[in-house]
């Protein structure tokens, strides 16, 4: 533990702006006495007082209620103390003076509190782990009622549990390797006797589904940044207005009206979707239409999926047909091949019907195809759900927990080694070395999701995306 988090600290707990109640929130070892002093009174732990919060002078702030929590049944496993005032930011700012004004006797060392400090303290303190840490700022800026709830199971340590079942498995089949190399000289094969190979084809079937629900974690978490792209005119505003079903974006006939990029986030299912409306890709002389397209290239060479909207009203118009060639071309060399794009067929109310019967056969070996119209919105229930089958979303989510990108990625780790040694297990003369090495190195991955082993780098970043107040 780091030489800062000796010391005692206080913050605002609360979001800033004015509230009914708002709450400051002092951490430490040996709060007592300090608390004492500040309260008038020595308070009885976890129950509520109702006082006046005085100043220097004996002058009333405010009057509100006080908790003291002594350590460590608490949040942060300190004594806490939390003043639940009204909510107003200069009253707040003046129990924080008072704070450390009164601390310069009674309690040397307290400061401002940092960007996720009393979680972090918990975390240090064995309150939580660090995917439930993570948890907490997931649920605090969950963006959807799946999210959030999916947060919350991380939180009650539904994530956690899962980490652990393949912790302890694993390293049950480390003690069966490393007992085999400890006594090479027993003719005892430990491995084989334990079924040391089904012990891990168990763990790595168990391991598959702990990332494929991960992975949806990350989905709900994170969502996915999906581009509207095509020529002008096509219909990529009137698309994005019936998606986020608000007229965010500029609609007329006229082409090149949409200059910048609009963006607005909607869901579908309880996944997030960032959806962006560009502008039309064409040649032009326009500087600032000019700035616009490179703009829109820039979103799309970001994208996690993009949306190559067509109009077909104009299919058959040889320049379109070719424009629409040259985007195609363009998409393929500036997309990740394991990007998709879907090809969505705009204005089906006002394409011939021998159009909208051949959309389908107009770009050949493309699997993703929509045919709709944003005006009536015809079509868009199958956008909605081509978009969630090319973000993999796949299951519901009440059996969903949330997880992260980097979850993902130690989890990606995990696999790699089991693999790595399923090949030394079945090989005809194992490595066993090389084999007790893959196992430590998936157990390293694992501990890295809780907590067990982790950086101080990686602890400073994660608590730094805190609010102040938690």
């Amino acid at each position: 533990m780091l030489a800062r988090h000796q010391d005692p600290v206080v913050a605002i707990a609360t979001a800033p702006g004015r509230g009914a109640v708002g709450i400051v929130r002092v951490s430490g070892r040996g709060l007592g006495g300090f608390v004492e002093q500040l309260l008038g009174r020595k308070p009885n732990p976890r129950e509520a007082h109702y006082l006046p919060f005085a100043d220097k002078d004996g002058q009333a702030i405010d009057h509100g209620l006080a908790l003291f929590f002594p350590g460590p049944h608490s949040y942060t496993g300190e004594d806490v103390l939390e003043l639940q005032a009204h909510g107003g930011p200069v009253v707040l700012q003046l129990l924080v003076a008072r704070c450390l004004e009164l601390a310069r006797t009674a309690l040397p060392r307290l400061r401002l509190a940092e960007p996720g400090e009393f979680t972090e303290r918990a975390f240090l303190n064995n309150k939580i782990d660090l995917a439930q840490a993570e948890a907490i700022a997931d649920l605090i800026d969950a963006s959807t009622e799946a999210a959030a709830r999916s947060a919350g199971r991380s939180l009650s340590g539904a994530f956690s549990k899962e980490i652990h079942t393949l912790r302890d498995a694993l390293i049950h089949l480390r003690m069966l390797v490393e007992a085999t190399l400890d006594f090479p000289e027993e003719e005892i094969d430990f491995l084989k006797k334990a079924d040391a190979a089904g012990q891990l084809e168990r763990l790595q079937l168990q391991l598959a589904r702990v990332m494929q629900r991960a992975q949806q974690g990350a989905l709900l978490r994170e969502g996915i940044k999906v581009v509207i792209a095509g020529q002008p005119n096509a219909g990529k505003s009137s698309l994005l207005n019936a998606l986020a079903g608000a007229e965010l974006a500029i609609v007329t006939p006229i082409a090149g009206t949409t200059r910048d990029k609009v963006q607005q986030t909607i869901q579908i299912e309880g996944v997030p979707l960032h959806v962006i409306d560009t502008a039309g890709l064409r040649e032009s002389d326009d500087e600032v239409e000019k700035i616009g397209i490179a703009r829109a290239w820039e979103e799309i060479k970001a994208a996690d999926a993009v949306l190559f909207l067509h109009d077909l009203t104009r299919w058959h118009e040889p320049d379109y047909a070719a424009a629409d060639a040259r985007i195609a071309s363009a998409l393929a060399d500036q997309l990740h091949e394991q990007v998709p794009v879907i090809d969505v067929w705009n204005k089906t109310d006002a394409a011939t019907p021998e159009a909208a019967a051949a959309y389908a056969t107009l770009q050949p070996g493309r699997v993703a195809q929509v045919q709709l119209s944003a005006r009536t919105g015809d079509g868009l229930a199958a956008l909605r759900r081509q978009l969630l089958e090319m973000a993999g979303w796949q299951s519901a989510p009440e059996g969903v927990y949330i997880a992260r990108a980097r979850h993902v990625a130690a989890l990606s780790e995990v696999d790699s080694h089991l693999m790595e040694s399923a090949a030394q297990i079945h090989s005809d003369s194992p490595a066993l070395d090389l084999l007790a090495e893959e196992l430590r190195l998936a157990q390293n991955a694992l501990n890295s999701i809780t907590g067990e082993f982790t950086s101080d780098d990686l602890l400073g970043v994660i608590f730094s995306s805190f609010c102040i107040g938690k």
